[in-house]
């Protein structure tokens, strides 16, 4: 087995040295947590190399090179930069995934190269896939690959990490290319995001965008299960923690110390982006220097920004922004010997980061939109000499689990004002309870273990989507539920309708059977062996309606009516009579839910909802529900959710009670039960062991098989009676 691991950068460093190329691996949180993978398969890295040449020399050079590593580069040409990961990737995808609406390009040559590129990282991963590895595709570069991979290597197990935001609904409709970015991620097995939130954003994209039915934090698809989960990304806990006692990190300490003056040290690191809320924070900063004037001389402000796409308009525009704010601050309130803000617009090598972590004692780290944040869990861990404060953002993905931060909206400068000064306030030995508990969090919720918690949750669901794969009726399963057939000499067959021999249609009442369906079951009735029944929800004068003429037996509404030899029964004693509360009830629940109606039959009554918005449709039938128990106790009824509907029914009576009855009437050697709602598996739990149960759609444990699709049910029971 191997794990392939697909990112936009290869973890190195390459550079040309006297007509040579040398490469370094560079060491940064994702390729520490791969390399750390508990597993004894080999790993691949497939990706960028982070350099351009168009010689193909070069090229081998480099490429032989990257191989002694496992390591396997995918040469870009200059235009693919510019259009896929400056294009596509960091004009479209990041503005729109970090709340930027404003920012967002849409070019058509920027989706072009995108999914060219993406299908280059295809062709270079396809040759390595076997059945038994693991790929793991990283971030929004990628975003259609696991799609592409899944075409060429269906029973492939491939994860997906998005290590940004994902936006709400709301935001991410307005990608043109929406449909096809879903569809791509949904080629992976596992789709992990930093937090909950982004979670619950994905998949409302998804029901919404591509109509798929979610359960929790699982996507349905034809022949497989999609799970969605939070996996927050820690860091190198360890490496952090023992920085400061290195000698490099000590002597850089003392350097920054005596250029800082001894002052108390507030400090900020990002890359140059709009997303990090660094203007924000100088405001705030700002703000707090005007307002406590006894602070002038006492605390400094350390701001490191980390060049980045400052040949960008947006960010170049940004760069001048800070050099200006920062300007204003320093000219206004810099006295001699004291500036309020030291700026470094550049990179920090490791130690002397580690040195400006252990002397700072606050960490302002206050993004307006940030997938995770490691920085804030980076100072939390290299606190081990003095402790220190954090104040976060509260949209950091890290804000979730550091919960022991000052936490703020980077939006509100009273708040970065207000947070400063709670910090420079702050008693000792809350700092140090404080940094306990986040410190306790941050070493537990490493690097390590995040990589390993992905990758055993894509392998144990490998196997589940292995056992769904068996499920499904398939030419073999199809061969062996035949072969049980053709020996039979007494055969039960319970058919359920609507989702089942008939789709689903926005009006029930269009819903009328097909002359493929009539031909069908007329040619099953026929054959002497066969008892045929169509177990319903359905009231019985539709079915009589619509199945006039055809010798089968029926039940409708769920088992209250039974139809035996061509005369009706009710199982019922006394008329069911609706009280008014309950009316009122779910009169009120269509008021606040438009295009849901309510059905009522002899015996129960449907709320219908299938053409309302998800979200809302799962909230009213939460709210129906709750509000009906309380009645429905009292009569002594039954509230069954079934697919996109509420009943309420007597409770005596169901889909299993009526198959039980049928089966105590006489002994039958086959049995074979198919339906697509929770309704039906009443049916399939009754069945005897040697019964075969059949759940049509989304995967069901109760039942011992599995089609897919409602279209082809009819083709599965023409081709049992042939």
């Amino acid at each position: 087995m191997k794990i392939i691991i697909i990112a936009n950068r290869l973890p190195v460093r390459i550079e040309r040295k006297e007509g040579r190329f040398s490469i370094e691996r560079s060491e940064g949180g994702l390729a520490t947590g791969l390399g750390s993978l508990e597993t004894e398969a080999d790993k691949y890295w497939i990706g960028w190399p982070g350099i351009h040449t168009d010689d193909e020399l070069e090229k081998k050079e480099i490429t032989d090179k990257l191989h002694e590593l496992n390591f396997h580069p995918v040469f870009l040409s200059a235009e693919q930069i510019e259009n896929y990961y400056e294009g596509y990737s960091n004009s479209t995808i990041w503005p729109l995934c970090h709340y930027f609406f404003s920012y967002i390009e849409y070019r058509a040559d920027y989706w072009e190269t995108y999914q060219q590129v993406n299908s280059l990282f295809c062709n270079e991963a396809l040759p390595f896939i076997e059945s038994n590895d693991i790929v793991w595709v990283q971030d929004y570069q990628l975003m259609l690959l696991p799609g592409m991979i899944r075409e060429e290597k269906p029973n492939a197990s491939i994860g997906y990490f998005h290590h940004i935001p994902f936006p709400s609904y709301e935001l991410f409709r307005v990608l043109p290319e929406r449909e096809e970015v879903l569809e791509g991620l949904l080629g992976a097995d596992l789709i992990g995001f930093h937090t909950h939130d982004y979670m619950r954003h994905f998949i409302s994209a998804i029901y919404r965008v591509l109509d798929l039915n979610c359960s929790l934090d699982e996507i349905n698809l034809r022949d497989r299960i999609v799970h969605v989960d939070a996996f927050p990304m820690g860091i190198n806990y360890e490496l952090y923690h023992n920085a400061p006692t290195l000698p490099g990190v000590k002597e850089k300490a003392e350097m920054l110390k005596n250029k800082l003056g001894g002052k108390t040290v507030i400090l900020s690191v990002d890359r140059l982006d709009y997303s990090k809320g660094i203007l924000h924070r100088l405001n705030g900063f700002a703000q707090f220097l005007q307002n406590h004037p006894e602070y002038h001389e006492k605390v400094t402000l350390a701001m490191i920004v980390v060049p980045s796409r400052d040949t960008v308009d947006i960010y170049a525009d940004l760069k001048t922004r800070i050099d200006q704010t920062i300007g204003e601050i320093n000219g206004k309130y810099s006295r001699l010997g004291w500036a309020p803000i030291f700026y470094f617009y550049r990179s920090f090598a490791f130690e002397e980061l580690m040195a400006m972590y252990d002397i700072s004692d606050i960490a302002l780290v206050t993004p307006l939109r940030d997938g995770m944040n490691l920085v804030a869990k980076e100072y939390l861990a290299s606190k081990c000499n003095t402790p220190g404060v954090l104040i976060l953002s509260e949209m950091a993905g890290a804000a979730i689990e550091l919960q022991d931060a000052i936490i703020i909206n980077p939006n509100d400068t009273d708040q970065i004002e207000k947070a400063i000064l709670q910090a420079l306030n702050m008693p000792e030995e809350e700092k140090v309870k404080r940094l306990q508990k986040m410190q306790k969090r941050t070493s537990r919720e490493n690097v390590k273990k995040w990589a390993n918690d992905f990758v055993t949750e894509l392998r144990s669901i490998k196997t589940q989507n292995k056992e769904i794969l068996q499920k499904i009726v398939g030419k073999k399963q199809l061969t062996q539920i035949k072969s049980a057939y053709d020996e039979a000499s007494s055969r039960l067959l319970l058919l359920d309708y609507d989702g089942t021999l008939s789709a689903f249609v926005e009006n029930p009442e269009n819903a009328a059977p097909s002359e493929k369906l009539l031909e069908m079951l007329q040619s099953m009735a026929a054959d002497k062996k066969n008892k045929v029944v169509i177990n319903s929800g359905r009231n019985h004068q539709i079915l009589d309606k619509w199945f006039a003429g055809l010798n089968v037996d029926f039940a409708a509404e769920h088992g209250i009516f039974y139809k035996e030899n061509g005369k009706w029964h009710k199982n019922l004693l006394n008329d069911v009579v609706w009280d008014n509360e309950i009316m009122e009830i779910i009169q009120h629940t269509i008021d606040k839910t438009p295009r849901s109606y309510l059905e009522q039959k002899d015996a129960s009554l449907v709320w219908h909802y299938r053409k309302v918005d998800v979200w809302l449709a799962e909230l009213r039938a939460q709210q129906l529900i709750h509000a009906l128990i309380g009645p429905c106790s009292r009569l002594n009824l039954q509230i069954v959710p079934g697919n996109k509907i509420v009943e309420i029914k007597p409770p005596d009576f169901n889909k299993g009670s009526e198959t039980l009855r049928r089966l105590e009437q006489q002994n039958y050697d086959f049995v074979l039960a198919i339906g697509d709602d929770t309704t039906d598996e009443d049916m399939f739990r009754v069945l005897p062991p040697s019964g075969i149960s059949i759940k049509v759609g989304n995967f069901s444990p109760a039942a011992k098989y599995r089609i897919p699709l409602q279209s082809s049910v009819i083709p599965f029971l023409s081709n049992l009676i042939k």
